[in-house]
């Protein structure tokens, strides 16, 4: 209190000599008091608005504020303190701060909350897991904008392999592979169509060339018939733990897994008569560019230097000479540049088939022509439809419709399909029955569709899509056939591919020999290529071609091909029959020829609306360009 008192006394003086050495005048004194009167007054209204202040503590503040001078701001007219270097004003910040931090608050809040929230919710399903002894492979945990899957490992871990030979289109070898993979297990699958060599050994192990054949390691179990009765009598787990105890060592005699990028030992191919002579050809003639019809034509040679050449080399007269270059034509070994005739003696241009200016483009040329004697076409078809069809019960849905194309281009079967595309060079498709060679296209086209959509992608712009079903061509018979030249030059008869003005087939052109004579519309409904929109993939036999074309055209209208709308009395159809609608003919003719291939409850539908003698408004879906994988 001394201290006070001293301080509060020395306080006047200070002012009293400021005042004097500063010379400030009697306003500045009349300032001074006026504002301790107001600060005694404000401090004697808190006094009596606090109720917990004792009576010795509000003496002492009166002497206080009798005492005491309070500091004052300076007067507006001195000058103001300035702020040190290097400080900024926080005033103008603050807003700011205040919503920076106060998100960052919120979200360090919310995220919290979710991790906290996902393992709580994981913590109480291990519980509920343990407590119940749930047996579900997968559970679905739903939460805000969030799905969790958790997996449960299996507590058995079989060290021993499954393995089972099968064939291609085989129903009892569908059922085995569908029942390994929603049983979960890992399985090794030997296709004999893929791998013929693997016949013999399927022979040797079980004494009979049927299939389904399944091992577990080197023990044979069976047939579909011995799968089915141990599965239904509910001894299979128990019999699958006795087998497969052990691992499969490679000393064991269980069937070896095929092994990538090895061929069969095969017979070896006949190499063609007539390749010696080409090979002497290939060396000895002038090949080189010419000026013909006032264009440039390359890598050719004329008729009249191989005719010399023969007689040279191989001391044979003209007559002769004339006659082996009409074989090496008739082979596809070399083509007339315009392809006006097979081969003459004279000024007639001519080049190898390995020359021609298409060949860059076919994807089934790998660097140089195939000189074997080339197999039936017909054989060569079913070949390449059998190892397909392998592909697609391995790496595509049950429905197929969704095709994983990644597994596909990484696969075995896929590599054995490219190697045996090459067999297509020179093959003579005219010796084709008509549904032989319907099938062979058909089949041809689907192949090729995968092998595009793996190779370049699949076409989502018009660009893309030119180049896609134009410029993807396969070598087959001498001649290049796109997607675009199958479809519409061989399947339709050469009619216009839509939105074109030129057909795919000009005169003269020799693949029209091998144009359908009559368009089926059914066609259309048994090509894919490769989108979401288009009817699902599938291979055709020559034998039962039309049976298989109507059922894909009934499973096509049965989906999303066609729908109809009573009330709107509108029939809903795919975009391809407005495409190609001179396959189908006007509207009447398209409900009509619908009908047929419909199920009873669309059937029913359509055949109301037909019967009111009301127009029906016919609407074309929205095309849907998207991968099917």
């Amino acid at each position: 209190m001394e201290s006070e008192n001293r301080n509060s006394e020395e306080t006047p003086r200070k002012l009293e000599k400021l005042n004097q050495n500063d010379g400030l005048d009697d306003f500045s004194t009349i300032e001074i008091e006026h504002e301790k009167k107001e600060e005694q007054e404000k401090d004697e209204d808190e006094e009596e608005d606090s109720d917990d202040i004792t009576e010795t503590s509000s003496s002492m503040t009166d002497k206080s504020n009798d005492d005491v001078l309070k500091v004052l701001q300076p007067h507006s007219q001195l000058p103001k303190p300035e702020a040190p270097r290097n400080v900024s004003n926080s005033n103008n910040n603050d807003v700011s701060f205040l919503r920076s931090s106060s998100i960052g608050k919120f979200i360090r809040e919310r995220s919290n909350d979710f991790s906290s929230a996902i393992v709580k919710r994981l913590s109480s399903l291990k519980d509920k897991n343990e407590d119940e002894n749930d047996e579900n492979d997968v559970t679905h945990i739903n939460l805000s904008g969030l799905k969790v899957i958790v997996k449960h490992k299996s507590d058995v871990e079989f060290k021993g392999r499954i393995s089972f030979f099968s064939r291609s289109n085989c129903r009892d070898c569908t059922a085995v592979r569908k029942f390994f993979k929603e049983k979960g297990l890992k399985f090794v699958e030997i296709n004999i169509d893929v791998y013929p060599q693997r016949e013999k050994e399927l022979i040797e192990k079980t004494g009979s060339s049927s299939v389904p054949q399944i091992f577990f390691n080197e023990n044979l179990f069976g047939g579909l018939v011995a799968l089915n009765s141990l599965r239904n009598s509910g001894g299979f787990d128990k019999r699958l733990r006795e087998m497969l105890a052990t691992k499969c060592g490679p000393d064991q005699a269980a069937p070896a897994p095929p092994v990538y990028g090895f061929d069969d030992d095969q017979e070896e191919d006949w190499t063609d008569e007539m390749v010696s002579i080409v090979r002497v050809l290939r060396q000895k003639l002038p090949i080189q560019d010419r000026l013909m019809k006032m264009k440039i034509v390359k890598n050719c040679f004329s008729g009249s230097e191989m005719v010399e050449v023969l007689i040279n080399h191989f001391d044979c007269g003209r007559k002769k000479a004339v006659y082996i270059g009409k074989q090496l034509a008739r082979k596809h070994f070399i083509h007339h540049v315009f392809g006006e005739n097979d081969f003459e003696d004279g000024n007639h241009f001519y080049r190898f088939l390995e020359h021609e200016p298409f060949i860059p483009k076919c994807f089934n040329f790998r660097g140089s022509i195939n000189d074997s004697e080339p197999k039936s076409a017909a054989m060569i078809g079913q070949r390449l439809t059998k190892i397909m069809a392998a592909i697609l019960e391995s790496y595509a849905s049950d429905d197929r419709r969704h095709v994983d194309y990644i597994s596909i281009s990484n696969s075995e079967e896929f590599r054995r399909y490219v190697n045996l595309a090459q067999e297509l060079h020179r093959v003579n498709l005219l010796a084709l029955s008509e549904n032989e060679k319907l099938a062979f296209f058909l089949n041809l086209y689907n192949a090729m569709v995968i092998h595009a959509v793996i190779r370049i992608g699949c076409p989502e712009g018009v660009i893309d899509r030119s180049f896609f079903f134009s410029d993807f061509q396969y070598l087959v018979g001498g001649y290049p056939y796109s997607l675009n030249t199958i479809n519409h030059g061989i399947l339709r008869n050469n009619r216009r591919p839509p939105y074109s003005l030129v057909k795919p087939f000009g005169t003269g052109d020799r693949r029209l020999e091998l144009a359908s004579a009559k368009v089926n519309p059914l066609v259309h409904f048994g090509l894919c290529n490769g989108t979401r929109s288009s009817p699902t993939v599938r291979f055709f036999s020559p034998e039962g071609i039309e049976s298989e074309l109507k059922c894909a055209a009934r499973e096509f209208f049965q989906g999303d091909g066609m729908e109809v709308d009573l009330e709107k009395r509108t029939l809903y159809l795919t975009r391809i029959i407005k495409w190609l609608n001179v396959d189908f003919g006007n509207d009447k003719e398209i409900i009509k020829w619908i009908l047929n291939y419909l199920d009873a409850t669309k059937a029913g539908l359509l055949t109301h609306l037909m019967g009111d003698g009301t127009p029906i408004n016919i609407v074309y879906q929205d095309y849907n360009w998207s991968v099917n994988s």
